[in-house]
């Protein structure tokens, strides 16, 4: 059973703390939900546990199966195990959609071991048929021209081949109606599994409703403040954040600076070509 520990993490950007001290400790079979404010670090954990290189960490560590990898690069974190279904997908023009999920499955092959072209040619057709991607899809390049829900499927498709062990989820169901956001949650549900560990980061309760959480975790001012199950959801879907603000003593014009701020930070730092 995989897990991933994440412990006291505290990180910045370009000298702007973003994380403050996150802890968090993820088993295979869980499925965690992280929810808060925009600007509140959600992204940004999922980014630096895939190890963006434009943060920096500070303190703490991230463990995964007991050992850092505070030292890994981004490929080497995945072939570990770790899977990151990306916000904003970006487009790889003359690079198909095959193409790109055999090459990543391929590299997280033993020394000792071949894929087998004919077996996985199904896998993917049957996982495409599945998530409605349409015919064709193995030829289109990389969500070249795809909507945004399918962007968010592609990524669904990419993790059910590749088969991680420890998957973040950020905000799946932006871009998805209410049809596509009912398919892909039960798609992702018939994949959870002791073997898979999963981390929603999502804005909207309508996500959960399809996906059930274990854990939900309440994140801001970069770190979680609050943990819970579904009673957490509904409260949040009624009452929104002021209930938690006002019990943490958080005030609200201190947290628009430093939401402005991080999002100043994001954009002037960040670019598509950034993404992972």
């Amino acid at each position: 059973m995989a897990i991933l520990e994440i412990r006291n993490l505290v990180a910045s950007i370009e000298g702007q703390r973003i994380l403050n001290g996150v802890d968090l400790v993820v088993r295979g079979g869980e499925t965690h939900a992280i929810m808060g404010p925009n600007g509140t670090g959600k992204s940004t954990l999922a980014a630096i546990v895939m190890g963006h290189p434009r943060y920096r960490i500070e303190a703490g560590d991230i463990l995964l199966d007991g050992e850092s990898i505070l030292d890994l690069k981004v490929d080497q974190r995945s072939r570990k195990g770790l899977f990151l279904a990306m916000q904003n997908p970006i487009e790889v023009p003359g690079v198909t959609n095959f193409d790109f999920v055999k090459t990543a499955v391929s590299a997280r092959l033993q020394a000792d071991e071949h894929l087998r072209i004919g077996k996985f040619i199904l896998r993917f057709e049957a996982a495409a048929k599945a998530l409605n991607m349409g015919e064709g899809l193995s030829h289109r390049f990389l969500n070249q021209g795809f909507s945004g829900g399918e962007k968010k499927r592609n990524e669904i498709l990419q993790m059910s081949l590749i088969n991680p062990k420890i998957a973040f989820l950020d905000e799946i169901d932006s871009g998805l109606d209410v049809d596509a956001l009912k398919l892909v949650g039960e798609y992702v549900t018939n994949m959870k599994s002791p073997e898979l560990g999963l981390i929603l980061i999502t804005h909207y309760e309508r996500l959960l409703d399809y996906l059930t959480a274990d854990h939900v975790h309440i994140m801001i001012k970069g770190r979680i403040v609050k943990s819970g199950g579904a009673e957490l959801i509904r409260k949040i879907d009624t009452e929104g954040y002021d209930w938690l603000k006002a019990e943490l003593g958080i005030d609200e014009l201190e947290e628009q600076k430093i939401q402005y701020s991080l999002g100043s930070c994001a954009a002037k730092t960040l670019s598509p070509g950034d993404k992972l």
